[in-house]
């Protein structure tokens, strides 16, 4: 199972090594850069980690640093695979690695999403902050009584059964993260993003994302992609479009789509093929039985492939 990592993830030096190693990974950087006219590359092997970290940027960095480890790997692992899915963004190098989007196609999609969400983000401020801990009621209770209270807010992301995070207007998500402490939560943290990604603020986004979904032209992906929306595998390109378009406001669902994986294949490998190890960190406390793995380096690559050898 190929896993991709969303924003957040990325990090100044990422994929610098591996496209040192690789043709391959060097040369999905190159279509990257070429498809959107702008030195992703450069930003993902040298920084600076505030330029980095602009939606715009990240989101096309994550998916060139994430093109490029399947293109490092592609030959020996395509027939091993059989699922994939990312989270958040990384749904959408999901659909790449799984035949349904081309690397110059994905990466003019991704980059229009990033500017798309931060543009939302600017005119109309919002806020995100990660639930952390065991709570005496559920995250959707309380940000339905911060919403009454103080503004809109929305479950985003269900990472872990531990581990959520709120999305909405800033009061909102403020007197969430008040209720969350009120109810157990051992912390309640803001996080550094431009924006309420997943929840309804991002709406102004969506006619701008489904006309970037149509210019892209997917096909059928060739192996499931299972969705953040609804936990499900997809086998369509009209079932990705409505799926990567729904996505946009609606929450992450992590950890259902971890369980789906684990159920459907028990004795599988899941793979973080991106930067870091988030993912393989939240699988590991949803299903802890399933064997998991980081590729994200030249070296991490040599290690995967003399595992499947």
């Amino acid at each position: 199972m190929l896993l991709f990592p969303g924003q957040g993830s990325q990090k100044p030096g990422m994929g610098r090594d591996l496209a040192a190693a690789s043709e391959p990974a060097r040369a999905a950087f190159d279509a990257v850069d070429a498809a959107i006219g702008a030195p992703i590359s450069r930003l993902c092997f040298e920084g600076p980690a505030d330029e980095l970290t602009m939606t715009d940027n990240a989101q096309p960095a994550l998916f060139a640093h994430g093109a490029a480890v399947w293109a490092a790997t592609r030959e020996r692992l395509m027939p091993h695979v059989r699922a994939a899915a990312g989270h958040s963004l990384g749904e959408f190098t999901a659909y790449h690695a799984a035949g349904a989007v081309g690397i110059e196609a994905g990466a003019r999609l991704v980059r229009r999403r990033g500017a798309l969400m931060r543009q939302a983000g600017d005119t109309r401020p919002g806020a995100m902050a990660a639930i952390l801990g065991a709570l005496t009621t559920s995250v959707d209770a309380l940000c339905a009584q911060a919403s009454s209270e103080a503004g809109e807010v929305v479950p985003a992301n269900y990472n872990t059964p531990e581990q959520t995070v709120v999305s909405g207007e800033v009061a909102g998500v403020e007197r969430a993260m008040v209720l969350a402490k009120e109810h157990g939560a051992k912390r309640a943290v803001r996080l550094p993003v431009s924006g309420a990604f997943h929840s309804p603020l991002m709406r102004p986004s969506a006619p701008g994302l489904r006309d970037a979904l149509a210019a892209a032209h997917l096909g059928d992906p060739h192996v499931p992609v299972y969705s953040n929306v609804d936990a499900a595998p997809c086998t369509t390109a009209v079932g990705a479009c409505d799926r990567l378009l729904r996505q946009l406001t609606s929450p992450v669902r992590w950890v259902d789509l971890v369980r789906a994986l684990a159920t459907a294949f028990p004795a599988g490998l899941f793979v973080e093929m991106g930067p870091g190890a988030v993912l393989t960190g939240l699988v590991k406390r949803i299903a802890p039985d399933v064997a998991t793995a980081t590729c994200g380096t030249a070296d991490e690559v040599d290690h995967l492939l003399a595992r499947v050898a």
